[in-house]
């Protein structure tokens, strides 16, 4: 019986070993799609979907349960499952554009999306990145799906009946549909779109069948029409009908183009052709390894090690490629900003209010070639709709505060980004700095103002104007950084920097907070620092009073001091989740969701505050960032349907868990530097460009040992709390020694505290006229 035990023993922890060599060797099998899905309008979890999908691919599918125009697409409490859609939806509250969707239905000719719904299980649904499978049990039917770029393939395995039906959905707002049953082939287009004005929008989809059609119909809104296989409506659809042998596989070759018919069947050709679905699904999820396998963990707990491929899957999906490549191999994109076809890459479906704090970043270090193309395509929208986007979804989306282009701009190229017209972007960044655009979230609302007084006044009618006078002050200073890099004159150079001081016109000395000012220069009031909204977005004074990036030292200053900055972090956690909702007229989401965390008024759940925890780098106290940053990763985060504290946006709140747990993250985009946390994993592998290897260590790395004894860089004692990114990119071995007591020695003097720009040498000079 021992002989027995101890062979037992041996098997198991062989099969242990082997799994993490798997989760090693195929990180994508470590992920959880349905991460953040059991989210709703009162609280999300992270108002995330499962999209399957490639990374940064022009489409991603997902099965819907909500009905037709619903922007919480997939619940994870839902029932039943209405179709397939493909989204290029970047969160529910911007909702969907050129979608379409595709339903298996069995018995019943049924079109109506509630009346072709399906229960189904989570028991019997499998969601992988590069392949989801759901049994709808109305129907008795498995539908399957795997994807590429611009095309997926459906493998949809019907019961024994002369009743087998595909049902194809354009979605209301304006559809065409067209059934070619001598083909096998529908064709068809969507109109429909949620956010701003687009001319020409039409996403043109093709499908095609590997099976005689037995009947084909046509639809519109609640109407079948058997003597048409053409029709445009409002809301267009078609059915397609096949006789089937018990466990029959159906399959569906779809792709789409937002340019013409013809390209997205150069689309088909170029991405699927005559593969079959098991081919598809291998090189799907060899694209997902390619990515997510540029960073292997090791020696974290399985939670661990699936939140942080959980959220590096989310970190890679936004924005999208808008671009498709023609018959002839040339980039050409259709431009949502004036209806054309035109050559050059394009993106979509991103706010920079979120993810130029930890997102861009990302991509900076880890994909620098994608934002290279991304940055391209900032070009093209430039100069297609004369600014920046601040949120595109897919052209201009007027929604959200700042104008921070410039940081998205401004850092991938003091990154190190090459091989793009960067003074084109900067000649973007100083027209968005100075003009108000065409919408109020394009451009800079107040810009007049804010030029003449040095911030956006409270009494004239600009919402959340704090909000933005800190915004744009940290925007001025990227574009100075930027400036400064490319070499421009000096006037122009002081005109960004003090410009990017014009935080302090905001600091209450009374409160030590930020706080909205009138025209006239009296502060308003009365003041709530707990009052969300008003002069501030999505939060209030203690989430944004944080936001000068630039220069923490100076912000500490005005505080008054290190002692006292700490004092201002540590009630933040200290003090209850109070809060003043009258500006929203009621309890908003965001505030819910820092009232439920049990964190004080610590808000990760929303964008402003997430930077915060590293600010103790700044007064001598590292090892209370240490301390809370992996309280935010162990209470925030969890590879489950409820895994997030809030909305994940467009990868930003994964950006900063995967950053975290690294051990750094960028305070401050448009430096070189990264702020110094605690890594979480026992060693962590980066693959850099050109097959350069970061190897990142802290073998005693524990729940227990969270706090940084002393760390190394390539062998050399490094005292700083900072880390260089051109230092960093070189690869080499980052050693952290951990334990379960802080060092309260370690990075505690003024000379290891990361940048800030009061106490940069050449910024001084430039504001003093030197």
């Amino acid at each position: 019986m021992k002989k027995i035990f101890l062979a037992l023993t041996a098997c198991c922890g062989l099969f242990a070993a082997s799994a993490q060599l798997a989760g090693r060797i195929d990180p994508v099998e470590q992920v959880n799609p349905l991460m953040g899905t059991d989210s709703k309008p009162s609280l999300s979890n992270g108002n995330t979907y499962p999209a399957i999908g490639v990374p940064w691919g022009m489409n991603f599918w997902m099965p819907q349960t909500g009905q037709m125009g619903n922007g919480w697409a997939y619940q994870y409490a839902s029932d039943k499952i209405r179709g397939f859609k493909q989204t290029h939806q970047p969160s529910p509250w911007m909702n969907d554009y050129g979608q379409f969707s595709i339903m298996p239905v069995t018995k019943h000719l049924s079109f109506r999306q509630d009346d072709r719904a399906s229960w189904f299980s989570h028991k019997a649904e499998v969601s992988k990145p590069y392949y989801y499978s759901v049994y709808l049990a109305d129907h008795d039917v498995t539908a399957e799906l795997t994807t590429t770029e611009r095309a997926a393939q459906f493998q949809v395995t019907y019961p024994a009946t002369d009743s087998s039906f595909l049902v194809i959905d354009g979605f209301n707002r304006g559809s065409y549909i067209k059934v070619i049953p001598a083909q096998k082939k529908i064709i068809g287009y969507t109109t429909r779109y949620s956010r701003g004005k687009l001319t020409n929008f039409k996403n043109y989809f093709v499908i095609q069948s590997d099976k005689a059609f037995s009947l084909s119909y046509t639809w519109h809104d609640s109407t079948l029409v058997k003597d048409s296989l053409e029709l445009t409506a409002d809301h267009a659809g078609a059915v397609i009908g096949f006789k089937t042998a018990k466990g029959e596989k159906v399959n569906f070759k779809i792709a789409s183009s937002f340019i013409s018919f013809e390209q997205a069947e150069i689309n088909l050709n170029r991405e699927i052709g005559a593969d079959n679905f098991e081919t598809t699904k291998k090189k799907s999820k060899e694209s997902w390894n390619k990515q997510l396998g540029k960073v292997l963990v090791d020696g974290g707990t399985p939670e661990q090690t699936q939140t942080f491929y959980s959220c590096l899957y989310r970190a890679v999906q936004f924005p999208q490629r808008l671009y498709e490549v023609d018959a002839a191999g040339k980039v050409i994109h259709w431009s949502p900003y004036n209806g054309q076809v035109l050559p050059g890459y394009m993106f979509g479906g991103t706010g920079f209010w979120d993810t130029f704090r930890a997102l861009y970043p990302l991509l900076n270090f880890l994909y620098p070639e994608i934002n290279k193309e991304m940055q391209e395509g900032l070009i093209n929208d430039y100069k297609e709709g004369g600014f920046l986007p601040e949120w595109s979804s897919p052209g201009f989306a007027d929604i959200m505060v700042g104008n921070n282009s410039a940081s998205v701009v401004s850092d991938a190229y003091i990154k190190g980004l090459r091989g793009y017209d960067i003074n084109t972007l900067y000649e973007a960044l100083k027209h968005g700095a100075n003009n108000e655009g065409p919408m109020t979230a394009v451009g800079r609302k107040g810009v007049e103002y804010y030029n003449r007084l040095g911030y956006v006044p409270y009494d004239v009618k600009i919402n959340e104007n704090a909000a933005r006078t800190l915004e744009y002050a940290y925007d001025d200073f990227t574009i100075y950084q930027l400036g400064k890099a490319l070499g421009k004159p000096k006037e122009e150079l002081q005109l960004y920097a003090k410009r990017s001081q014009n935080f302090r016109n905001l600091f209450d000395a009374q409160s030590k907070l930020m706080r909205g000012k009138n025209q006239d220069g009296t502060f308003q009031s009365p003041f709530n620092p707990f009052k969300w909204g008003d002069a501030f977005t999505e939060g209030n004074s203690w989430h944004y009073s944080w936001s000068v990036f630039q220069d923490i030292e100076g912000l500490k200053q005005l505080m008054g001091g290190n002692k006292a900055f700490s004092g201002m972090l540590d009630s933040v956690f200290n003090m209850p989740p109070v809060f003043d909702d009258s500006y929203y007229g009621g309890v908003i989401h965001e505030i819910r969701e820092m009232q439920i965390m049990n964190m004080g008024q610590y808000a990760h759940g929303n964008q402003p505050i997430q930077h915060m925890i590293y600010l103790y780098n700044y007064s001598g106290e590292p090892w209370k960032t240490q301390y809370w940053t992996r309280e935010a990763m162990n209470r925030l985060y969890k590879p489950t349907p409820d895994g997030y504290c809030g909305d994940e946006d467009n990868g930003q709140t994964s950006a900063w868990y995967v950053f975290s747990a690294l051990g750094f993250y960028p305070v401050c985009p448009g430096t070189d530097q990264y702020v110094l946390g605690a890594p979480l994993f026992k060693k962590v592998t980066v693959t850099l460009e050109g097959g350069k290897q970061l190897v990142i260590n802290s073998p005693a790395n524990n729940a227990a040992n969270r706090y940084v004894q002393s760390v190394s860089l390539n062998g050399k004692s490094w005292s700083n709390n900072w880390l260089n990114h051109f230092e960093l990119k070189k690869g080499g071995t980052l050693n952290f020694s951990m334990s379960a007591v802080p060092n309260k020695q370690r990075g505690t003097a003024a000379a290891n505290y990361p940048y800030s720009s009061s106490t940069d040498p050449s910024f001084k000079a430039l504001l003093e006229g030197k």
